[in-house]
């Protein structure tokens, strides 16, 4: 069946994938970009969900993040308060308004896209480590909740992919240290990452739900 699919940063990396593959398997996919949906900005994020409430969204796709590294003890509370409001409460508020619709059709699938480090750490990725952790506590909550009504949600926990934000926070020696730690060798490609969001969030998927689904090529188990 056609479904809608609204995936959050969906316009690169992960998110591009995901929206990929959801569109060659024939779904509509909305992947708004910052100036239709600023999810570090509360204004935009409710005016957003204004604009959409009459539009019925199938499959939410929280996997915008951000990663702003830090000590503890020297993250400042705007470096806190914006992974806070990006990482954790707007997927919350976004779910939350798409929730009614899904219930009133008996229907959909949620899927936050969280981290491994939601459930090992680094260095100063205090910040990060807790909001992914919250999202994967909210995973847990919904499929309680929302299980009765159809409603499928599940948390997908990738490991290092071979993305911008990888790049961005990790050297090209810390990336060769990485990739020589994995098992598989490798940092994942995004559409490997996309193939398993897709089956989550599909009909083919039944019966999976509130999981930490974890692929990082085996690291996690060293």
């Amino acid at each position: 069946m056609k479904r809608t699919v609204l995936i959050t940063g969906g316009s690169r990396g992960l998110g591009a994938a995901m929206a990929e593959r959801f569109r060659l398997e024939g779904h509509d996919v909305l992947t708004p970009v910052r100036n239709e949906l600023d999810l570090a900005n509360p204004g935009s994020l409710e005016a957003f969900i204004s604009r959409r409430s009459s539009l019925p969204i199938d499959v939410l796709i929280n996997n915008a993040g951000i990663n702003i590294l830090s000590l503890i003890e020297t993250m400042d509370a705007a470096t806190w308060q914006t992974m806070l409001q990006v990482n954790l409460a707007s997927p919350v508020r976004l779910t939350q308004a798409l929730l009614p619709g899904m219930k009133e059709r008996g229907w959909g699938r949620v899927l936050n896209v969280s981290s491994i480090f939601s459930l090992v750490t680094k260095e100063k990725r205090a910040a990060y480590s807790m909001t992914k952790a919250g999202l994967n506590a909210f995973t847990r909550s919904l499929t309680v909740e929302y299980g009765p009504f159809g409603i499928l949600a599940n948390t997908l926990c990738p490991g290092y992919v071979d993305s911008t934000l990888t790049r961005q926070n990790n050297t090209p020696q810390e990336i060769e240290m990485i990739r020589a730690g994995i098992p598989l060798r490798r940092l994942a490609q995004p559409e490997e990452i996309a193939r398993i969001a897709y089956f989550l969030c599909s009909d083919e998927n039944t019966y999976v739900t509130g999981q930490e689904i974890v692929a990082d090529g085996g690291l996690l188990c060293q």
